[in-house]
């Protein structure tokens, strides 16, 4: 044999051996496949199942909406319930130094022996109310000389107007209509010129 025909016999046994080591691999994962007629049969889904596993899937994310709703709607029933018992809460700590006020007029009127002062330290405790009232969005309302207003006002009784111009306008103010925020709290009882 020749040195050429040596060397090509060699080079074909060793691929050979590498195809003999590699067979087993590829026999074995050929094993692993399933054949064809050995294959589980797969249960194909009619559409009246899918149609009842799509259903059954939104009525469980419809029930866990309506739950989540449901809490939802707890929670912000306590919260309101709990708001409105502390609403006045700030209104009446700002209102406390005017309790003391005027429990010092009160022992102040026992004392005093003379009604001046008393009479202007009671009247600065009402301007001292009156300020808070107007920080927390209270003002009062003009009546009088102003047209009268139904939605304003309430008319308590007419009277005879002392001069044409006082015709359908408040000639005087029983009581006093406030507003809270630019909204009426209260109606002003008025008597208006007829």
């Amino acid at each position: 044999m020749t040195k050429y025909k040596k060397k090509k016999d060699q080079d074909n046994n060793d691929i050979m051996g590498e195809n003999q080591s590699t067979a087993p691999e590829t026999q074995s994962a050929e094993a692993a496949k399933p054949q064809k007629g050995t294959e589980p049969a797969k249960e194909e889904s009619t559409p009246e199942q899918q149609l009842a596993a799509e259903l059954a899937a939104a009525n469980d994310k419809y029930l866990r909406l309506y739950a989540e709703f449901d809490n939802y709607k707890r929670r912000i029933a306590k919260e309101r319930v709990e708001l409105m018992q502390t609403a006045g809460k700030e209104i009446i700590s700002n209102l406390l130094p005017v309790i003391d006020d005027f429990d010092r007029a009160i022992k102040a009127f026992e004392t005093a022996t003379e009604l001046g002062p008393v009479k202007e330290g009671v009247s600065l405790v009402g301007q001292k109310l009156k300020n808070i009232l107007t920080l927390q969005g209270l003002t009062e309302m003009e009546s009088i000389g102003k047209p009268f207003d139904a939605e304003l006002q309430e008319a308590i009784t007419n009277v005879p107007a002392p001069s044409d111009d006082l015709k359908g306008k408040v000639i005087d103010e029983i009581e006093k209509g406030y507003f809270l925020h630019g909204k009426v709290l209260r109606h002003a009882k008025v008597v208006v010129g007829s």
